[in-house]
C-alpha cells in the first residue's frame, strides 16, 4: 500500500468531498493535516472541483480533482475523522491510513436500497405531518416518497439520470399527486408533492451555501447557490404541471387540507423522523438517539421562538441550540458535530419555502412568489447565522 503523503491527501480530499463536507470544513480538515505528515498542503473546494497545491510556493505543484455534487454520508463522515485523528496523533501510519480510505470507498452500503427507499416515504410522510397535513396528505406524502426514493436509486446507478433526478422526480411527483387525490378523495395535492419530494428539496444545500459564503468561500458558496436556486426551478416546474393537472381530479384538488389531526399525531411524527433521517444520512444505527435529540431541540425552538419573534428567530434560535448540541456532543463523544446537526437542519424545512415561491412565479403569482422566496433567503441566513454563532461560543473539537 501507498505511503506516500501526498497520494493520500489527494484520496482523502475526494473521500471528504463524496462524504458531503462543505468547502470550509474540507480545507480546515487538510491544512490541519497536512503539516503532520510533513508536507505543505493547500486546499481549493468547489461542488464540482477540487484541487490541491503541495509544495513551497516557489516550487508548487497543483492536481486538479474533478468530482460530482455530492450528497451526506454521516458514517462515511466518521470514519474519515477517525481516520484523521489516528493518523494526527500518530497511533498510525499513512501507508495504514490509505489502506483506511480504500477499505471506506469499497465498503457495502450499511442499509439495503428497500430500507432507504422506505425511508424516503417516511420522512416524507413525516414532512407532511408538520406541514399541518391532514391523513390524507400523509398518505399521499410517503407513496409520493416511495417513489422519489425508487427514482433515486435508479439513478444513482445512471450518472446521467442522475444529473435531471430533480427534474424528472419533481414532474413525477406533481402528476402523482394529482392522481391521488383522484384515488383517496379531496387532498391538498401542492402539499403532498412538497413533502414526497422533501429529500431532494435543496433546504440544506441553500444553508450551506450561505455558511460557505460567510466563511469567505465565495467560488463554493456560489456554486452551490446556484444548483439550489437550479433544484428550486425544477422543483417548483413540477408543481406549477400538478396544478395544471388538476381538473383532471374532477376538484379533489384542494388549496389547503381539509381538516387537521389531533397533537399526539404531531409528537409521533417528530419520533419516527430520526429514523428516517438515520437512514437516509446513512448514519450509523448507534446515532439516532442524538440525532433524536437535536431534532427534538430544533423543532421545538423553531416552533416556540417563531411565537415569540417571528420565523427569523426561530429559525436563528433553533440553529444557534443545534450547533451548541452538536459541538457539545463532538466534545464529549471525538465524533463528527455534523452527525446530530445535519438531520436537524432538515426538520426545519426551509426549502418548502423557496419551492412553494418558484410555484407561484411559475404560475404568474408574482407577488407572493417573491415573498416566499426573500423570506426563504432570510430563513436561510438566520440558519447559517445561528451554526455560525454556535461555532464561535463552543468551537467544534476539530474540523468536521
Amino acid at each position: 500500500m501507498s505511503s506516500d503523503p501526498e497520494a493520500f491527501i489527494l484520496a482523502l480530499c475526494h473521500a471528504l468531498h463524496v462524504a458531503g463536507a462543505p468547502a470550509h470544513r474540507l480545507e480546515d480538515a487538510i491544512a490541519q493535516l497536512s503539516p503532520h505528515l510533513g508536507i505543505e498542503a493547500r486546499v481549493f473546494s468547489s461542488p464540482t472541483v477540487v484541487m490541491v497545491s503541495f509544495g513551497p510556493t516557489e516550487a508548487m505543484r497543483t492536481t486538479l480533482l474533478r468530482v460530482e455534487p455530492a450528497g451526506i454520508d454521516l458514517e462515511g463522515m466518521t470514519r474519515l475523522d477517525e481516520l484523521i485523528d489516528a493518523l494526527s496523533a500518530g497511533r498510525i501510519a499513512v501507508a495504514e491510513a490509505r489502506a483506511g480510505l480504500d477499505a471506506l470507498a469499497h465498503a457495502p452500503e450499511r442499509y439495503p436500497a428497500w430500507l432507504t427507499v422506505l425511508a424516503y416515504g417516511l420522512a416524507s410522510a413525516t414532512v407532511a405531518r408538520f406541514l399541518d397535513g391532514g391523513g390524507r396528505e400523509i398518505a399521499a406524502a410517503g407513496l409520493i416518497g416511495l417513489q422519489t426514493g425508487v427514482l433515486a436509486h435508479q439513478a444513482a446507478r445512471h450518472p446521467g439520470a442522475a444529473r435531471l433526478l430533480e427534474w424528472i422526480a419533481s414532474l413525477l411527483a406533481g402528476a402523482a399527486s394529482v392522481l391521488w387525490a383522484a384515488v383517496f378523495g379531496p387532498l391538498a395535492a401542492t402539499l403532498a408533492a412538497l413533502a414526497g419530494l422533501i429529500v431532494i428539496v435543496p433546504g440544506l444545500n441553500l444553508t450551506v451555501a450561505l455558511t460557505e459564503l460567510a466563511t469567505r468561500n465565495l467560488v463554493s458558496g456560489t456554486a452551490r447557490l446556484a444548483g439550489a436556486a437550479t433544484t428550486f426551478l425544477a422543483i417548483g416546474f413540477g408543481l406549477a404541471l400538478g396544478a395544471k393537472l388538476a381538473p383532471l381530479a374532477a376538484g379533489r384538488v384542494l388549496a389547503l387540507p381539509a381538516g387537521g389531526l389531533p397533537g399526539w399525531t404531531g409528537m409521533l411524527a417528530l419520533m419516527l423522523s430520526p429514523i428516517a433521517l438515520t437512514i437516509g444520512f446513512r448514519g450509523r444505527p448507534r446515532d439516532a438517539f442524538v440525532i433524536f435529540a437535536s431534532g427534538c431541540v430544533a423543532f421545538g425552538l423553531a416552533r416556540a421562538g417563531s411565537n415569540w419573534g417571528g420565523p427569523e428567530f426561530g429559525m436563528l434560535l433553533a440553529a444557534f441550540a443545534t450547533g451548541l448540541l452538536g459541538n457539545a456532543w463532538a466534545r464529549v463523544t471525538r465524533r463528527p458535530a455534523a452527525v446530530p446537526i445535519v438531520p436537524a437542519l432538515i426538520l426545519l424545512v426551509p426549502g418548502t419555502l423557496g419551492v412553494r415561491g418558484v410555484s407561484s412565479l411559475v404560475a404568474r403569482e408574482v407577488v407572493p412568489g417573491v415573498e416566499l422566496v426573500f423570506t426563504l433567503v432570510v430563513v436561510a441566513g438566520a440558519l447559517a447565522a445561528g451554526l455560525l454563532f454556535a461555532n464561535l461560543v463552543l468551537p467544534p473539537r476539530r474540523t468536521l
